[in-house]
């Protein structure tokens, strides 16, 4: 009798309590393998998730990061100013500069002559957005992006402006932004890296670099980027040698395992899981990077469609066709670097150069996502480390000119992932040297990607040397007015 009513007041018997616990199981063990560190027994911050785990609903899945690297000018690209052709040659007004500190490059110099842009611009789209003549595919897509005229940067030369841009540090040794999902999200495909890079570069003057730029830092150094070459073997020292077989190689890499294995039990070195982590991923990518890197099986309209350098290994047109490649596989962020941007002399004719290295593929890469249906889970985003003064470096001549490096205002263009497309954010002053409307630091746009990706800035951390670091450091904060 009390077995009844203890089963009628509950509204449940035996049968549906086995049940039950059944689903609870079968949730536990779902779980476990969709986040393998969820029930690893790790310690975590009272203020981090467990890897693997969103702070909120994410807009996007993963990211492409076009870097141009060498900073074009944002007055020859999207920072249409055509008050500067109606004072060329003129001073820049001390009142304008205040107190902006410059380059050594421009310092010594009596004058700052006031220089337009020598190429035409247009309205395109239906948001009017204004685009250079340098940029006609670009053009094309302007309904499907953001343009940000708004962006500014701390540091003023190249090395500490890239560094600062892609770890949210002007000095080295912290982890890079590529880096930092790869240890909060992990990877969608477990044969492929979290984090990958490939490098291109133009005919214009380029800039260095450095592999600081997607390095690990503090972090786990399984978070890398691997990058990738334009050589036969995309990955260095990723296939078997002469002599040995794939088994061979798996009967190698359990004893080495066991090995290590008892180094970390001895000596309890982070480093040694690591390695065995990355020994087991070389294993597993020696099946999909040859698959991911072949692009010879790409429809004839897809190769059309990002020009025919896309066939050349080591093009920037090859890289973002193989970016997509990798996004379409599960690679959560891919980063490509771009040289040849640093125009302080001869713009008009480098520049020229540049942009078509580059025009096709990046608007090719949209549309290409876009027709695919990834566009909408994909952040794609094109930029500089900083921008362009409005005057000219050195001689001014009415056939050509040069630009220094400027930190207070420059241009990039966002697109996909949760971001509003077809609109033009932020504004600078009518010479194109100050912002005056929304402006947006390089932590605000790292704090906002992050929160594209379903995380909080402010929560995804990693304690070092005692105190507890972040990719936006105890600055930034979420752009709202760009989000969909």
């Amino acid at each position: 009798m009390e077995k009844e009513v203890f089963e009628h007041h509950l509204n449940a018997n035996r049968r549906h309590f086995l049940g039950k616990m059944a689903l609870g199981v079968g949730g536990v063990a779902l779980g476990s393998l969709l986040m393998p560190d969820l029930l690893s027994g790790k310690k975590v911050a009272e203020d981090q998730l467990p890897l693997g785990l969103k702070h909120f609903a994410a807009k996007a899945k993963r990211i492409i990061l076009l870097v141009q690297n060498g900073a074009p000018s944002q007055l020859e690209s999207f920072d249409y100013k055509p008050k500067l052709n109606d004072m060329f040659g003129q001073d820049l007004p001390p009142s304008v500069r205040g107190d902006q500190k410059l380059t050594g490059m421009t310092a010594g110099q009596k004058s700052f002559p006031l220089v337009g842009s020598k190429f035409g611009f247009k309205q395109h789209g239906k948001s009017g957005t204004w685009v250079s003549e340098l940029f006609p595919n670009i053009a094309k897509i302007t309904d499907d992006i953001c343009v940000i005229k708004s962006m500014h940067t701390d540091a003023i030369n190249h090395d500490p402006a890239l560094t600062f841009m892609q770890t949210g540090a002007q000095v080295g040794n912290r982890p890079s932004i590529g880096s930092w999902f790869s240890y909060g999200l992990g990877s969608e495909n477990k044969n492929l890296p979290a984090y990958c890079v490939l490098l291109s570069k133009g005919k214009g003057n380029g800039q260095g670099v450095y592999s600081k730029l997607w390095s690990n830092g503090f972090l786990d150094s399984s978070h890398q980027g691997v990058q990738l070459s334009a050589s036969e073997d995309p990955i260095l020292y990723l296939n078997n040698p002469d002599g040995m077989d794939r088994k061979t190689r798996r009967n190698m890499l359990d004893h080495l395992a066991s090995l290590n294995q008892m180094g970390y039990d001895e000596f309890g070195d982070p480093e040694i899981p690591a390695k065995i982590k990355q020994y087991e991923m070389a294993f597993r990518m020696q099946t999909a990077v040859p698959e991911i890197t072949d692009v010879s099986k790409e429809p004839d309209h897809i190769k059309k469609m990002y020009g025919p350098d896309c066939m050349v290994p080591g093009t920037y047109a090859a890289n973002c066709l193989l970016a997509r490649k990798m996004s379409e596989s599960g690679v959560r962020f891919v980063q490509l670097y771009h040289q040849g941007w640093d125009q302080h002399s001869n713009l008009v004719g480098e520049m020229k150069g540049q942009a078509k290295d580059v025009d096709m593929a990046s608007a090719a890469l949209i549309t290409d996502l876009k027709q695919r249906g990834l566009l909408d889970e994909t952040l794609v985003i094109w930029s500089g480390e900083f921008g362009r003064t409005n005057y000219c470096q050195g001689k001014l001549t009415k056939e050509n000119y040069g630009r220094d490096h400027h930190p207070r205002c420059f241009s990039i263009f966002v697109a996909g992932g949760g971001v509003k497309a077809g609109v033009s954010y932020g504004k600078t002053d009518e010479l194109g040297y100050n912002i005056i409307e929304s402006p947006v630091h390089i932590h605000d746009l790292h704090a906002t990607i992050m929160h594209l990706m379903g995380l909080d800035h402010e929560k995804l951390t990693y304690k070092h040397l005692g105190r507890r670091f972040r990719l936006t450091d105890v600055h930034g904060h979420v752009v709202k007015d760009l989000l969909a």
